[in-house]
């Protein structure tokens, strides 16, 4: 009989250990730019629409549809060749602009108000603040009887308003269309932690707690491994712009295929196949209880323990993240099982 996605030799389901960026993955504002949710959203379409420059120096569009890749050979994000742009669909992206009002009308916080969960957009409207498809994947995770835990991890000055934010969701009940988050039992550990690195190596802290890289990658692969609840860490950006926003320099993320009980999957919005335009430096151990890892290419662990977030179908598809997490479990055991074969 076929095993569920992510169970391991004697049929325990695999512990999964879901790293979480912020900002464009479960939020849709950014506080270090200013951005709400209206600006935040058209940033990210710019992200996701494509074309190209032409002979005669105008651009060009290569795709009516918003997409995570290139719809052909050639084609460039339009924030890759403009930058940020806040006000994306009022000016060159005005084709996707009922996009932008679609997304943000399934935004709409649905009734009140909550100062922890909802935040006043530049419209005036109240829009969630933490995207609701969040809630419904640790929702997902308790009724399949998974054991996990969430580390979000972040370069922004969010963390500690989301922790309690998530902490009332799940405690208070105070999410009017998760009232049952209470039965789900699970903790939040409200002290933020930092990440440091540099060329000696990385160090976690949190709290009295504090972690070290230099005697072996071991520890902080451990240390996340057994992390229980939720909790977050705020990375270290200085780091990645020393390292030209390159995977070397992005936040680490220690896998070991090895590891029969354990699996690690990064979510963020920045993920990118170009590993020197990325954001998470996956780190994979070369021997089973071995210290030493090597740095992997993003293409080589996309949809297997990285994802991508695609924001749109985040906030319109209810079960976006449960389906990308499954399909990394999945994924993750078919690599395992042809590895062993």
């Amino acid at each position: 009989m076929e095993q569920p996605a992510g169970t391991g030799a004697r049929g325990q389901k695999r512990k999964v250990v879901l790293h979480v960026d912020l900002n464009n993955t479960i939020l849709v504002s950014d506080a270090v730019t200013g951005q709400g949710t209206v600006a935040a959203l058209n940033y990210f379409l710019s992200t996701v629409t494509w074309g190209r420059m032409s002979r005669h120096g105008k651009w060009e569009w290569l795709s009516d549809s918003p997409s995570l890749l290139p719809p052909c050979d050639g084609a460039v994000s339009y924030d890759s060749q403009f930058g940020r742009t806040p006000t994306f669909t009022s000016a060159a992206g005005r084709r996707f602009r009922r996009v932008l009002a679609e997304h943000l009308e399934l935004l709409r916080w649905p009734e009140g108000g909550d100062k922890d969960l909802t935040i006043k957009a530049e419209d005036g409207r109240l829009y969630h603040w933490i995207l609701p498809c969040f809630f419904q994947l640790l929702r997902d995770l308790v009724q399949e009887g998974r054991e996990f835990a969430i580390v979000f991890r972040t370069f922004g000055t969010d963390l500690r308003r989301v922790l309690r934010a998530v902490d009332r969701a799940l405690n208070e009940g105070a999410h009017p269309l998760f009232p049952d988050l209470p039965d789900l039992k699970l903790c939040v550990n409200m002290t933020p932690g930092k990440i440091r690195c540099n060329k000696m190596g990385i160090v976690l802290s949190r709290g009295e707690e504090r972690v070290s890289s230099r005697d072996g990658e071991r520890d902080p692969y451990q240390y996340f491994s057994s992390a229980q609840g939720l909790g977050g860490f705020v990375d270290d950006f200085n780091w990645w712009v020393a390292n030209s926003y390159s995977t070397r320099g992005g936040k680490p993320l220690w896998i070991d295929p090895y590891d029969p009980k354990v699996q690690h999957i990064f979510i963020d919005d920045n993920i990118q196949q170009d590993d020197d335009n990325t954001i998470v430096h996956p780190k994979v151990f070369l021997a089973p209880g071995g210290t030493e890892t090597r740095t992997a290419s993003i293409s080589e662990l996309y949809d297997i323990t990285l994802i991508q977030t695609d924001l749109l179908r985040a906030i319109s598809e209810p079960n976006h993240f449960t389906r990308r997490v499954h399909a990394c479990l999945e994924n993750y055991e078919r690599n395992l099982q042809q590895g062993a074969g």
